[in-house]
C-alpha cells in the first residue's frame, strides 16, 4: 500500500469515513482494501460505489491485489458495473441496482444519478447492512435542495450503513457546507497532503502555479503560454464564458493551425497529427467535436490500457467539459486552462490532471489564461468578479499545497516534540519555536497569546478542516475586495470580523471561545503562507510554490515554502496573533495582480469596487462593538476614537455607531 492507502486502511473498522486526499493519490485503490475488509471481517453485505460520471468507474475495474500481496483480489462483475451499461440513469439501472440488491454478489458500481434514483424508489432501508462509499464526495452538499446530500443525511440518521466518503477537495465552488456540522461529527477523517504527496513520489518534485491575464482574443495569446514540448491538457473556455469566441470548433481549429501544419488524422485513434516548424509531428486529442462518433473514438483511444505506460502515444489533449474529475494520464506535465472554471474544487480537480508521477517527469504546473477587464469598458462586473475568483484559487491552492500547521500556545511548560527540527540552536524555551517534521510535513509553531481549542470538534477542524475554513473566506466576495482594493482597510476587519463572522456560520454549535481559536489557526495558516510566499517572490511575480532547485537547476525537495515559512515566523522571534491579525492575507495576491494587469485595467477593477464601497452596516457595527467589549477586558479602558492604532479607532467607531443603531431602534 502506498502511505495514505495504508493509513486510511488502519481506520478501516470506522462506521463514517472521510479520505481527504489529492487527485492521483491513490483513493480508488484505499477503497477496495477497505470495503474488502468489511464485507469479510465487518458483517457488511455487499459495497455501492458511487461516482459522479460514467467514466470515472473504470477507476474500479478488477484489481489482482493479491498480487502485490494482499489477501484476496478486486472483483466486480461486469453485470454490475452500471457505469459500463447502456440505457439512461432512471431506467434500466435502477432495476439493476434492485436485482443487485436481492443478489449474492459483493460489489456494484454506479453513478451518483443512478444511486439518488434507487433511494427515491426502493427507501434507505433497503440500503440496511451495506458500505456506502462516495467518490468525489463534494458533490454531496448540505443544502436541502442537494438529493444526494438529503440522501446521505437519512442514511446517517438511521444509522444502518457504513459510509466511506472520498474527496480530492472538501469545499466547494459554492461555498456550501458538504456536510451538516452534526452529521460531519460523526465521521473519523484521514487527511493526506499535497506536500506528502510530492514528497511520496520518485520522479515528481516541484508544482508551479501561474495566473495569466490577456488582452484580445484568448486564440492569439495561448501560444505565450502553450509550450509544444510539454504533455498538455488544454481546457478552453464554456462557450457561455466571456472569454469564449462563441464558436468552439474554430477555437480547436485555430489552436491548431498556430502550433503547426495540419497533416489530417490518425485513422485508429482519431487523434490530429500536427507537423511543427521543427519538424516533429504532434498527436493532438480533440475532444470538443461534437460528432458523438468522432469524440467517443478518441476518447476511447485515450482509455486504451494498453497505452497507458506510453509517454508517445499523444501530444496534447483539447478538452472542453471532459478530462477533468478522475481522468488518468500519467504523462500530463501541463493543465493549461483559459478563462475561469465555474468552482475551486473544479480548479483543484484540473491541478490533479498534471500531478501525477511519471519517469522522467519532475516537473508541473497549471497555468489559468484569463481575459483582463478592458478599461475602456463601461460594464466591468463580469470581469471583475473573474479575477476576483482567480485571486481566491489561487490564495486557495498555495494554501493546500502547504505543509500542514500546527499551532501551540507559546507557555513556559513548552518543550521540543519527537521527530522535529527546530533549526540551528535547537528548541529555545525563552523564544517562540518553529519546528518542522520532514518525515509527516508538519510545522509546530508557538505563537503568543493564541487560543487554544476546548471541545473535541474544534480541535479536529484546527487539525484536519483550516483548508475548508480558508476556502470559505477567500470565497467571500467582500473580504476579497476590501482585502484587495480597499486602501483604508484595517486588516483586522478581515482577520478579526469577517472571518469570525464566517466561522460563527460554519460552526453555530461551537461556543464563542472555540470559534475565536478557529478562527485564529486558519488566520494564522493562511497569513504564514502569504509571508512565506513573499520571501519566494521572483522579479517576475511567480512562486516557486511546489518545491526548491537542487543541483544543476533540477528540481529538488519541497523545501522552498518550508524556508519561507521558517524564515518569517524566526525572523518575528516573538510570533503573537494580534501581530497575525495585523496581516492582510490579500497583500501579496494584490501584488502579482498588479505585476501581471495592465495599470488601465487594474485602475479599472480598483474603481469598480469602490464604487460599491458601503458605511458600517449594524451587523458590522454590532461585530465591533462586541470586539470593543474584549479590549476594554484586554485593557481596562474602551478603545479611544482618537487613537493612532487604526485598528483600536475603527473598534471606537463601530461602538459609537452600534449605539446610535440601537437608540433608533435597528436591533431586535
Amino acid at each position: 500500500m502506498r502511505p495514505m492507502q495504508e493509513r486510511a486502511y488502519e481506520k478501516r473498522g470506522e462506521q463514517y469515513l472521510l479520505i481527504k486526499s489529492p487527485p492521483a493519490s491513490g483513493k480508488s485503490r484505499a477503497l477496495m482494501f477497505i470495503a474488502l475488509d468489511k464485507l469479510q471481517n465487518q458483517g457488511i453485505k455487499q459495497a455501492i460505489i458511487v461516482v459522479p460520471e460514467k467514466s470515472i468507474g473504470a477507476s474500479f475495474n478488477d484489481e489482482p491485489l493479491s498480487k502485490y500481496g494482499f489477501w484476496t483480489d478486486w472483483h466486480v462483475e461486469p453485470k454490475w458495473n452500471l457505469c459500463n451499461a447502456p440505457g439512461s440513469d432512471n431506467g434500466g439501472k435502477v432495476k439493476s441496482v434492485e436485482a443487485f440488491l436481492r443478489s449474492d454478489d459483493e460489489v456494484l458500481v454506479c453513478t451518483h444519478a443512478t444511486f439518488r434514483f434507487a433511494v427515491d424508489q426502493f427507501g434507505v432501508e433497503a440500503f440496511d447492512d451495506r458500505l456506502i462509499a462516495v467518490d468525489e464526495f463534494h458533490h454531496v452538499s448540505a443544502n436541502p435542495d442537494n438529493k444526494l446530500g438529503l440522501h446521505l443525511g437519512q442514511f446517517i440518521a438511521r444509522d444502518r450503513v457504513h459510509i466511506v466518503a472520498m474527496t480530492g477537495s472538501y469545499f466547494r465552488g459554492d461555498a456550501e457546507a458538504v456536510l451538516a456540522p452534526h452529521d460531519e461529527a460523526k465521521f473519523d477523517t484521514v487527511t493526506y497532503t499535497y506536500y506528502e504527496q510530492l514528497n511520496g513520489y520518485e520522479y515528481l518534485k516541484q508544482l508551479d502555479i501561474g495566473y495569466f491575464f490577456y488582452s484580445g482574443s484568448y486564440a492569439d495569446s495561448i501560444l505565450n503560454v502553450l509550450d509544444p514540448d510539454e504533455k498538455t491538457i488544454v481546457h478552453i473556455p464554456n462557450v457561455n464564458s466571456r472569454e469564449s469566441t462563441k464558436d468552439k470548433i474554430k477555437e480547436v481549429e485555430h489552436i491548431i493551425s498556430a502550433l503547426g501544419e495540419w497533416q489530417g488524422s490518425d485513422p485508429a485513434t482519431g487523434f490530429q497529427l500536427v507537423k511543427t516548424p521543427e519538424g516533429r509531428v504532434l498527436r493532438i486529442a480533440d475532444l470538443v467535436d461534437d460528432d458523438p462518433a468522432k469524440r467517443d473514438r478518441v476518447s476511447l483511444a485515450l482509455k486504451d490500457p494498453a497505452q497507458k505506460n506510453n509517454r508517445d502515444y499523444v501530444d496534447i489533449i483539447i478538452a472542453l467539459g471532459m478530462a477533468k474529475e478522475g481522468f488518468d494520464w500519467i504523462w500530463c506535465e501541463h493543465a493549461l486552462t483559459v478563462g475561469y472554471r465555474s468552482s475551486l474544487t473544479e480548479i483543484v480537480q484540473i491541478i490533479g490532471r498534471a500531478t501525477r508521477d511519471a519517469p522522467g517527469k519532475t516537473r508541473a504546473r497549471f497555468t489559468n489564461l484569463i481575459a483582463e477587464p478592458d478599461a475602456s469598458e463601461q460594464a466591468v462586473a463580469e470581469a471583475v468578479n473573474d479575477t476576483l475568483k482567480a485571486i481566491a484559487a489561487s490564495l486557495l491552492m498555495e494554501q493546500v499545497l502547504a505543509p500542514r500547521f500546527e499551532f501551540k500556545p507559546k507557555n513556559p511548560d513548552n518543550g521540543p516534540a519527537l521527530g522535529y527540527n527546530y533549526g540551528e540552536g535547537g528548541y529555545d524555551p525563552n523564544q517562540c519555536n518553529v519546528g518542522f517534521n520532514e518525515a509527516t510535513g508538519h510545522f509546530q509553531i508557538e505563537i503568543k497569546g493564541l487560543v487554544e481549542p476546548k471541545s473535541k470538534e474544534a480541535t479536529r477542524i484546527c487539525q484536519e478542516d483550516l483548508n475548508e475554513v480558508i476556502a470559505t473566506f477567500v470565497q467571500d466576495k467582500t473580504a476579497i475586495e476590501r482585502g484587495l482594493f480597499d486602501e483604508e482597510l484595517v486588516p483586522e476587519e478581515l482577520t478579526q470580523l469577517r472571518m469570525g463572522k464566517i466561522i460563527k456560520e460554519k460552526y453555530p454549535d461551537l461556543d464563542d471561545e472555540d470559534q475565536e481559536a478557529v478562527r485564529q489557526h486558519a488566520i494564522a495558516a493562511l497569513n504564514l503562507t502569504q509571508k512565506a510566499k513573499q520571501l519566494l517572490l521572483g522579479d517576475d511575480g511567480s512562486t516557486d510554490t511546489g518545491g526548491g532547485r537542487g543541483v544543476d537547476n533540477e528540481p529538488g525537495v519541497n523545501t522552498a515554502l518550508i524556508d519561507g515559512v521558517r524564515k518569517f515566523a524566526l525572523d518575528m522571534r516573538e510570533l503573537d496573533i494580534d501581530l497575525i491579525d495585523r496581516i492582510n492575507p490579500f497583500g501579496e495576491a494584490y501584488a502579482i495582480l498588479a505585476k501581471t494587469m495592465s495599470e488601465d485595467s487594474l485602475k479599472q477593477v480598483a474603481a469598480a469596487i469602490a464604487a460599491k464601497r458601503t458605511k458600517l452596516t449594524p451587523e458590522e457595527a454590532k461585530d465591533l462593538a462586541i470586539r470593543a467589549v474584549k479590549f476594554k477586558k484586554e485593557r481596562g479602558r474602551l478603545p479611544s476614537i482618537s487613537s493612532t492604532d487604526a485598528w483600536e479607532k475603527r473598534m471606537a467607531e463601530g461602538a459609537a455607531a452600534f449605539v446610535r443603531f440601537k437608540d433608533e431602534g435597528r436591533y431586535e
